[in-house]
């Protein structure tokens, strides 16, 4: 079985939206006093908290506050979910040797989305044209394709200034006909990604295209006055700059997977330290911007569900051993071009290393195939 994530975007009217904006309000409330409980009674008791006693404190609470009354019971139990999570994310990096930030409060317009757990049973209804909400009503929706499979969960998301409900379904994907092309792929910032059949992959630089929108719409957030109706604009032009620049990179990622599942059975692609990477100052904001992270798991994800394989190979001197001698000549980062003194092979670079990231990863499968 695999997981899917349909998004639809829905048109509350001016009524709905207040109720959905009181809701995520209340739901925000809700998260601080958890998160306030646990670090309070921690500090004064040393005691620490379950989830289930969180989970049964929200039952009582909604006896004390009507307020409560007026949200759906699941999305309050899955805010206290959500702080359980926090804490153990925090917990485990902790134990991990980092230092990670303690679980925060959410300050006003931070939360913004509510989740109905059991959606494919209660809270949610999708119909023709429209999605039927607890406690909110029927609302519009652009219904742009069929729901896939049993839906398992239903977020209630704003962005942006939109809202926008995304459907969690559990389906049996359907494998596509075999195929016998195999690829490598090396990905870099001069261009998104060298393919070992010699076709290269543009880098789109989305960020880059949007840097001065981005710093204009900055400067002039910055010289409104706080919790102002022109800083309420503001951070809408400035939200929707970066939603354009995310549904963009989404939308590349996407296609780019979709072309090379559709073609070819084992794509062998670099297993990068990409968090690691970026803490190299002078090329953090290009490797954030090309999304190697994001092409990877959508990738990974892709093939899982089409039978495909994908590859992770230890990227270490593909770009200096040379793909057809295998002789080792090193060369600096400004060097793109690839000449074996050896061999005589002449050829790009990033492509003699997509090359050796194939040859790697053939070698694996037929070694664990």
């Amino acid at each position: 079985m695999s997981v899917i994530c349909l998004k639809y975007r829905i048109l509350p009217n001016r009524a709905q939206e207040t109720v959905l904006n009181r809701t995520l309000e209340i739901c925000r409330e809700v998260y601080n006093s958890l998160v306030n409980q646990r670090t309070a009674l921690y500090d004064i008791q040393k005691e620490t908290v379950s989830l289930y006693r969180q989970q049964a404190e929200v039952s009582k609470w909604k006896q004390e506050h009507s307020e409560l009354k007026t949200i759906h019971s699941q999305v309050l139990q899955n805010v206290a979910v959500r702080v359980d999570l926090a804490f153990q994310s925090f917990f485990r990096r902790v134990k991990a040797g980092d230092t990670p930030g303690y679980p925060r409060l959410k300050g006003i317009g931070i939360y913004d989305s509510i989740t109905f757990p059991q959606a494919g049973i209660t809270g949610c209804k999708l119909t023709e044209n429209s999605i039927y909400i607890s406690k909110i009503g029927t609302v519009k929706a652009i219904i742009h394709r069929k729901l896939v499979g049993s839906i398992k969960t239903c977020t209630i998301r704003r962005q942006a200034g939109k809202w926008f409900a995304c459907f969690s379904c559990e389906y049996e994907p359907t494998p596509l006909t075999e195929s016998k092309e195999f690829v490598g792929i090396d990905v870099g910032l001069e261009k998104f990604a060298a393919l070992s059949d010699g076709s290269f992959v543009e880098n789109p630089r989305f960020f880059r295209r949007d840097e001065k929108a981005l710093a204009k719409a900055g400067r002039r957030q910055a010289k409104t006055k706080k919790r102002s109706a022109e800083r309420r604009k503001a951070n809408k032009v400035l939200s929707r700059i970066h939603e354009r620049i995310r549904n963009r990179r989404h939308d590349f990622v996407h296609q780019l997977a979709r072309s090379l599942v559709n073609k070819f059975g084992l794509i062998a692609v670099e297993k990068l330290n990409v968090k690691g990477m970026v803490r190299n100052h002078c090329l953090a904001k290009s490797i954030s911007d090309a999304s190697w992270s994001m092409f990877r798991a959508v990738l990974s994800g892709k093939a899982e569900s089409a039978g495909r394989i994908v590859a992770e190979i230890n990227p270490a001197y593909t770009s200096q051993t040379c793909s057809q001698c295998g002789n080792v000549a090193k060369k600096k980062l400004k060097e793109r071009w690839h000449h074996c003194p050896m061999c005589g092979l002449s050829l790009d670079r990033d492509t003699n290393a997509a090359f050796n990231i194939l040859k790697a990863a053939v070698g694996l499968h037929s070694i664990n195939g």
